[in-house]
């Protein structure tokens, strides 16, 4: 019972998404800048900055706005925990328009202490998470491990399933699974909805 109790309230849930915006093109996204966050001490930015260079992307790395022409504007959220040592619980990168800064692209990670992985090993599934979405045009599956672990549907995933009745209805739903898939923020979603229904 004591085992039962304590698997329950350590979580084994593992969550690794990734989307893109239907009319994003990845390969075209040549030049990236990573954001660095000052409250980073763990060098995510760096890491995220080699695996889009694997990637062959062009990248720079800087606390500030971008200086100069960049494709896209790279942000990223880290959240740790501390289970004897301090680990990455989730990380969620997202690739965004330089200009607006709305995303184009995004990806998470959420390995709890059981099935933690190495900060590396995070960037590295995010980051091929996104681009392995926009390779088949289909998000990448949510990989549970040992039986014990949940995965929940990615958004882009529920987009999929639903046939739109019109090309407005097709891309509202698109844009609500952003949002609810947290891609996007609420003012986001109000303000592109607004401008769809404009647009229509």
């Amino acid at each position: 019972m004591l085992a039962v109790a304590a698997g329950l309230s350590t979580g084994c849930a593992n969550r690794a998404t990734g989307s893109i915006n239907p009319s994003t093109d990845l390969s075209a996204l040549k030049t990236m800048y990573v954001r660095h966050y000052p409250s980073d001490n763990s060098g995510v930015d760096l890491e995220i900055a080699d695996r889009l260079r694997s990637k062959g992307v062009v990248v720079s790395t800087g606390p500030d706005k971008a200086s100069g022409r960049f494709d896209a504007i790279v942000t990223y959220v880290d959240k740790w925990r501390w289970d004897i040592t301090m680990y990455l619980l989730e990380l969620t990168i997202t690739i965004r328009d330089p200009e607006t800064e709305s995303p184009l692209a995004s990806g998470n990670s959420l390995h709890t202490s059981l099935t933690r992985l190495s900060q590396a090993q995070m960037v590295d599934e995010v980051v091929n998470n996104i681009y392995n979405s926009a390779s088949t045009g289909v998000p990448p599956a949510n990989r549970p491990g040992p039986a014990s672990q949940v995965a929940v549907p990615g958004p882009a995933s529920r987009v999929a399933e639903t046939s739109p009745a019109s090309p407005l209805s097709q891309k509202l739903r698109e844009l609500d699974a952003l949002r609810k898939g947290g891609v996007i923020t609420e003012d986001e979603y109000t303000l592109k909805r607004k401008q769809l229904i404009e647009k229509f």
